[in-house]
């Protein structure tokens, strides 16, 4: 299956499968959000507790609350805005997107199933996600098990050629 997308269904996805670095960046950007959110989620029911109670309260002093806490930011995080829109914040900011390898926007669904097949791609040593250097369509484990594809969201290939080209309409390059 390819992974490319008609512009005219769909001109805000071009369909080049995302490389390497680019996920990761946009990963990384994720995982700096989800600890930033939950580290502020923490804080405020920590103020909260200890404002009413009157005592000094801690989340962490609770055995499972902040891991249970952890795992709801990061799934609410990663989750509702790929079924929503098709893609994280990281995935915004570095331009990328989560599809169906059609092309077709993904459900919540495939959302969840991504998600939860995401810790198989660590689980095999990192092996799940040296699949995005090897494979022609740059899909991880966890994209393979999704049904899911992330593609960049944006005309890389028209922007370079609006840049080599003239202002009055020759290439640069000849």
């Amino acid at each position: 299956m390819s992974t490319y997308i008609a512009p005219n269904r769909d001109v805000g996805l071009q369909g080049q499968a995302a490389g390497f670095s680019t996920r990761l960046a946009g990963f990384t950007i994720d995982v700096l959000w989800i600890v930033t959110l939950y580290s502020f989620i923490v804080r405020l029911l920590e103020v909260l507790v200890s404002t009413i109670s009157g005592e000094d309260f801690t989340l962490t002093g609770v055995t499972v609350a902040p891991w249970a806490l952890l795992i709801f930011v990061a799934t609410l995080s990663c989750v509702y805005p790929v079924a929503a829109r098709g893609r994280t914040l990281g995935m915004a900011v570095t331009g990328l997107r989560v599809v169906r390898p059609d092309g077709t926007a993904v459900g919540s669904r495939e959302a969840v199933v991504r998600l939860l097949a995401l810790p198989l791609s660590f689980l095999t040593l990192g092996i799940g996600f040296v699949f995005i250097l090897f494979r022609r369509d740059g899909r991880a484990l966890h994209d393979l098990i999704g049904r899911t594809s992330v593609v960049y969201a944006w005309d890389a290939k028209a922007a370079r050629l609006r840049f080599l080209a003239r202002e009055d309409g020759t290439n640069v390059v000849e």
